[in-house]
């Protein structure tokens, strides 16, 4: 209770504003919006877009345009603003643009045609003077006149080809603006002095605020998701149900409400207690809102299990006759001692995150090794305590009853279970590895199709702002203007600035049309020369939205092309090119991570279970699961299968950082799942049990906690499934599916079945590295068999190992 004081009381004090966004220095966008800083003046900033609409669906009046051009001066004033467009004042200078061109067009060909006829009627005059023999005199005269014709024609072409330029590049980018077609539309363009991830909340706001505060009649106004944050929530009644759910199994597995419900109140004092410290911090780290709700997931469903074991064991142990206060030592120091080998393992795999060297995606496994920490912590704390305090009521009144009209007992398993077990024939043995690794093969599928990528507005919960105001984009001006792509060119320049003027204006119109030649390309607009004339920059409007393949296709060409010989590669920029360079980035880190989580895997279980088919098994069991989950993910929200049942309305790219995340949480989950049903395996082949009857034997000491388990983890993540927000939803199904396919297809059904297979070979290890090897006595076999020993009920390390618990057996010692 003091400790949940503490960290409210920093929480109050210390918490700030969480981001809404993803960021990795260093990236080619990030290099490009550094230079674009640098070179031009208000540029390299982050963006918002506003976008009003009538409510009747008709056109603007004049006193709207008025009204919203009144907000928009007001939003420029709001500190942190470079600027803000007035959409009626923009399509009004296109408009002038478009008039001056045909203007020109008239004059120009309005001059072309006095030439002409100032050529004829000089053509006429020679004739006439070569005619009557006269030309000597006047051929001087004529000459001259021609040459002014010629000169007046070469400038009248030079500014012809000028002209052409300009309406070429005004149909290049006829399909920009920021008016709809049938005015009923309009975008209005925000243009922030930081970097897009580094504006603040507090600006965001006050630039909302302008326009929400005073709304203009007639009008409905809605934000993208470049300037509105949709914080997720904490808690929702899907979660709740999630661990309702989690607290049936609990009632169904220890038979009494205070057993369910001690498990669950602990977790979620120590949920309290990790979120509150990891929301404290926010405000001295840039925290992803996904993060603290990352930590609540893991601390929840790893609160509920650890507690769990202990408490299953202590109820174990009273009915086996044992005394309170012994029992929830005993209790303490086995399955107590899992606990905290079994958090170690999940906590050192969050922590390796790091090693990636990406911060936001260290920091979510940082946070949630706080929470993997705070939940063992009060896993071997509080739940002894608490234990203490409910006494023998953690057991159901039939099985108080039972005790105590049994006066003792002996300790031994009273209903032979474990007589009675007999191996797996090889035949079915076979049959189940065959079935699991093809089950699982098949899932894995569709992980061979993984985009990678951040979620747009589309991804939003229809009923938010930022939905409205993405599909109000795509619906009045294409989808590809909820991402344009900013295009940076390096310039030749010249010997001097007139020179370097004019080879700018001409490098310009050559990278445009280079740009508008490509497919998928909507439109390109020219923004800007550098002062030097060294560089420019364009806006690409492309067909598809930020998220399609056919952006990312098109980033990728345009960063390998050099339009201008000798310039360099172009650069590119914008919200689609930074979610791409964020998930190249992600991808090249993931082989690296999961290699090194591989080798973690090998070691761990090589210390753990002293064999070296084991852990290579378990750790390609690990990878069978991991990949299934990511078919799984990509198949629901990549490809949209069943994507009613699980509220995914606009399938998209799979979120960049959940298959890195992934690696690093399953991994930790399924290592627990294998000590939970390998150690047992391990002491009954110890203790003398032929191999293939110690697989059953311990199998059947470990299967009803483990399954207990993967189902409360599987409604404590599948409860997100149904959040709102798109990342929150799949990072859950992911984790849900991810440990039920790990927890009963590989090692409930494929690691039993290899084990069988190999027979005495499972636990072959070589002299020299046994000898060489720790003795890591994972469930306090040692404590056990100086209990045992002390209270004279058998020889140490003698006593039968009943069913329902892996934490009921103890390793072997060397």
């Amino acid at each position: 209770m003091a400790l949940l004081l503490a960290s409210g009381t920093a929480f109050f004090l210390f918490s700030g504003d969480l981001e809404d966004s993803f960021s990795i220095p260093g990236t080619p966008t990030d290099e490009v919006n550094q230079q674009l800083s640098s070179e031009f003046e208000g540029m390299g900033g982050g963006a918002g877009t506003v976008v009003y609409q009538t409510e009747d669906g008709t056109p603007f009046t004049e006193e709207q345009q008025e009204q919203i051009a009144d907000r928009t001066e007001e939003a420029a004033e709001v500190d942190g603003v470079e600027d803000v467009i007035d959409p009626f004042a923009t399509d009004e200078e296109v408009a002038d643009q478009r008039q001056e061109l045909e203007d020109g067009r008239e004059e120009l060909d309005d001059g072309l045609a006095e030439l002409d006829a100032g050529q004829e009627e000089l053509d006429e005059g020679r004739a006439q003077a070569e005619m009557a023999g006269m030309l000597d005199q006047v051929e001087d005269d004529l000459d001259f006149q021609q040459s002014q014709i010629d000169d007046n024609r070469e400038v009248i072409e030079e500014q012809e080809e000028e002209l052409e330029r300009g309406e070429a590049m005004l149909e290049m980018s006829s399909e920009i603006s920021t008016v709809s077609d049938d005015g009923a539309t309009v975008l209005v363009n925000i243009a922030f002095t930081d970097a897009q991830e580094e504006v603040s909340q507090e600006t965001r706001d006050a630039v909302m605020a302008v326009f929400e505060s005073d709304p203009v009649p007639g009008t409905e106004v809605e934000f993208g998701n470049d300037i509105a944050m949709s914080m997720p929530s904490l808690v929702s009644t899907a979660e709740v149900i999630g661990v309702i759910v989690a607290g049936v199994v609990l009632v169904v597995m220890l038979g009494t409400l205070i057993g369910a419900g001690l498990p669950i109140l602990t977790a979620l004092v120590g949920v309290g207690i990790a979120t509150l410290i990891a929301m404290s911090l926010s405000g001295v780290l840039e925290m992803a809102s996904v993060t603290p709700i990352l930590g609540l997931m893991l601390g929840l469903a790893v609160g509920i299990d650890y507690a769990l074991f202990i408490v299953n064991r202590h109820r174990r142990q009273l009915k086996e006759g044992a005394e309170l206060t012994e029992s929830i030592g005993l209790a303490n120091g086995t399955a107590g001692n899992a606990v905290v080998f079994a958090g170690t393992t999940v906590l050192v795999a969050l922590l390796g995150l790091n090693l990636t060297g990406i911060g936001f995606l260290g920091l979510m496994g940082s946070v949630g090794a706080i929470a993997i920490t705070i939940a063992v912590l009060i896993a071997v704390t509080l739940v002894p305590a608490l234990l203490s305090l409910v006494g023998m009521r953690i057991l159901s009144r039939k099985e108080r009853a039972r005790l105590d009209g049994a006066d003792g007992a002996d300790g031994k398993h009273r209903h032979g279970e474990q007589d009675e077990v007999r191996p797996m024939s090889t035949g079915r043995a076979l049959l189940r590895t065959g079935v699991a690794v093809l089950a699982l093969g098949i899932i894995a599928l569709p992980a061979l199709d993984l985009r990678l990528g951040m979620p747009d507005g589309a991804a939003e919960p229809t009923d938010s702002t930022q939905y409205a105001a993405y599909t109000a984009v795509e619906e009045n001006f294409g989808e590809g203007m909820n991402g344009p792509l900013l295009v940076a060119a390096d310039l030749t320049g010249g010997p001097t600035k007139e020179a370097a003027e004019e080879q700018a204006e001409e490098e310009q119109f050559q990278v445009a049309e280079e740009l508008y030649s490509r497919d998928d390309v909507t439109a390109v607009a020219p923004i800007g020369i550098s002062d030097d004339h060294t560089m420019a920059i364009f806006q690409v409007v492309p067909e598809g939205g930020p998220s399609s393949e056919s952006t990312e296709d098109l980033v990728d060409t345009f960063r390998d092309l050099e339009p201008i010989e000798g310039a360099g590669p172009l650069g590119v920029a914008g919200m689609a090119s930074g979610n791409i360079d964020i998930s190249d980035t992600l991808s090249d880190a993931l082989p690296t991570y999961l290699s090194v989580v591989m080798g973690l895997s090998v070691v761990i279980l090589l210390l753990v279970f002293r064999s070296i088919f084991v852990p290579v098994v378990a750790t390609l069991g690990f990878i069978l699961s991991y990949f299934a989950a990511l078919g799984g993910v990509v198949a629901v929200y990549q490809w949209g299968w069943l994507g009613a049942i699980f509220g995914v309305e606009n399938p998209g790219p799979v979120l960049n950082f959940l298959p890195t995340l992934l690696v690093g949480i399953l991994f930790g989950l399924a290592m627990d799942y294998m000590l939970f049903i390998g150690t047992g395996m391990r002491e009954a082949y110890v203790r003398g049990a032929p191999a293939r009857l110690a697989v059953q034997q311990g199998f059947r000491a470990g299967r009803a906690v483990v399954t207990a388990a993967a189902i409360i983890m599987g409604s404590v993540f599948g409860g997100f499934i149904f959040s709102e927000t798109m990342m929150i939803s799949s990072i859950g199904f992911a984790l849900a599916f991810g440990v039920l396919i790990d927890a009963f297809v590989v090692r409930m059904l494929l690691i039993p079945a290899l084990m069988h297979l190999a027979g005495d070979g499972a636990w072959w290890l070589p002299k020299w590295l046994d000898r060489l090897l720790p003795d890591i006595d994972v469930e306090g076999s040692a404590l056990e068999e100086r209990h045992t020993h002390a209270e004279g009920t058998g020889e140490p390390g003698t006593a039968e190992v009943p069913e329902g618990s892996a934490d009921e057996v103890a390793p072997s010692r060397s």
